[in-house]
């Protein structure tokens, strides 16, 4: 049997986007102040080669830059820290509207932690794996 899965549109998944970065607490969400968060309906290729990702694996969201605990006060960032969500993959995961909020707050709250300097091996063992 088939699963039909909720598709948006570009604004309906932004709003989306917007209840995710709404439930996430504070302290967390603070980080953010100067992060660009963006949607792409699909990684590129060197995208999927930066996470290690292989090309058909699903990824939900990337953080590009560089991570707090690595910058120099020397080094001016040469573009802006960015999130990156991945509408098609997130969209053939979840089943509902509420199951892709909670998935996209999960995904948001893992790339701050990689903003932060947090490694995927540190997130497992968190239970953000």
């Amino acid at each position: 049997m088939t699963v039909m899965r909720p598709r948006f549109s570009d604004e309906e998944f932004d709003t989306v986007v917007q209840q995710a970065l709404a439930r996430i607490p504070e302290e967390i969400r603070q980080h953010l102040d100067n992060i660009l968060i963006t949607v792409q309906r699909q990684p590129s290729p060197e995208m999927l080669a930066e996470a290690g990702v292989p090309p058909g694996a699903n990824l939900f969201g990337l953080y590009w830059g560089v991570p707090l605990n690595e910058r120099s006060v020397l080094d001016p960032p040469l573009h802006p820290d960015t999130i990156f969500l991945f509408q098609d993959a997130l969209e053939e995961f979840c089943a509902t509207r509420k199951q892709l909020t909670e998935e996209i707050e999960i995904t948001l709250v893992h790339e701050i932690a990689h903003l932060l300097g947090f490694t995927d091996a540190q997130l497992e063992a968190l239970g953000y794996g």
